[in-house]
């Protein structure tokens, strides 16, 4: 009796086992659905889906059609094919919201554009990530296709370097330790390099990146602070290196550095 108890008591167990797993591999897909959704360019087909996701069109269809069920995704009517849904928007606004640095820059941003004609952007650490809140879109017939949610390297992009130098150490270190992907030819290669680099953005206040990300393109970018003194993310100008060269020009300098204290001021910031 005690035997056959033990039998059955490890079968349960082992039942419960199998169903964690596939839960946990039904809410896998179902986030990886909305954020290969999200990424597409357009709608995307069941098939497609299927396919991308080396499944079956059932698993699919009953994933997206939970999803639709909530509006984290729309399927067209004439198309039959699914898109990111309204909820998806919603929230994402709502989460925009929570970052206080966003709303205290956005008339920031407009003027340091008006300033130098650039575009300008601004960026927020996410769980050891650099992510970009917002872009604003410089006076030259080019523009950028940066979105809010980007994420930026944190060893060859200025938004990055400032996050290093003025962020938690420990993102700093983690990034040091790790491999260091070469985004260009010019982009940085060597832990050695980099902290070279993050300890005379420490010093000077500011970053750039020229060439580093892509050939012909510099950024130039400075902290800003909360009422705390703790980093809350950067505001950098991003342009043609033909007009943010490697080393500023004093007014841009002045221009962005400047920018980052009345956004810093406005969060509580008071410099020492």
């Amino acid at each position: 009796m005690v035997v056959r108890s033990g039998v059955i008591a490890s079968r349960a167990r082992q039942r419960h086992a199998a169903l964690t797993e596939r839960s946990r591999e039904t809410a896998d897909l179902t986030l990886r659905l909305l954020e290969f959704l999200t990424q597409e360019p357009g709608p995307c087909g069941v098939t497609e889906l299927a396919q991308r996701f080396a499944t079956s069109k059932a698993t699919i269809h009953r994933h997206l059609r939970t999803l639709a069920n909530r509006e984290f995704v729309r399927q067209d009517p004439l198309t039959q094919r699914y898109e990111p849904g309204v909820k998806l928007f919603q929230l994402g606004e709502r989460l925009r919201d929570r970052f206080g640095v966003l709303a205290a820059a956005r008339s920031e941003m407009v003027r340091l554009r008006d300033e130098t004609g650039q575009a300008v952007t601004l960026s927020t650490l996410a769980e050891g990530k650099v992510v970009v809140l917002d872009l604003v879109q410089g006076h030259s017939v080019v523009e950028f296709g940066i979105r809010p949610g980007t994420q930026m390297s944190l060893h060859c992009s200025a938004h990055g370097k400032v996050a290093l130098a003025f962020g938690p150490a420990t993102v700093l270190e983690r990034c040091l330790a790790g491999p260091l992907a070469a985004l260009s030819p010019d982009s940085v290669k060597s832990a050695g390099q980099l902290r070279k680099q993050v300890t005379a953005v420490q010093r000077q206040g500011w970053a750039t990146a020229a060439n580093e990300v892509v050939f012909g393109m510099n950024a130039l970018a400075a902290p800003v602070f909360d009422h705390r003194g703790g980093f809350a993310g950067a505001i950098a100008i991003v342009g043609s290196t033909q007009f943010i060269g490697p080393r500023p020009a004093a007014a841009q300098l002045a221009q962005v550095t400047g920018a980052a204290a009345r956004i810093s001021r406005q969060l509580g910031w008071s410099p020492a």
